[in-house]
């Protein structure tokens, strides 16, 4: 039972370091630069 359970857990660190964490980091910096792209064709450039 124990061996599962550490089996189990070393799935899940590996999915979530391989891939979970690389794909929200991705999401969040292109969804930050989405926001700022269609803000400044919205009003204009900085400055």
């Amino acid at each position: 039972m124990q061996e599962v359970d550490k089996k189990t857990e070393f799935r899940s660190f590996i999915l979530l370091c391989v891939f979970l964490a690389p794909a929200l980091s991705i999401a969040i910096v292109g969804g930050y630069g989405f926001i700022v792209w269609m803000s400044q064709i919205l009003l204009g450039p900085p400055g």
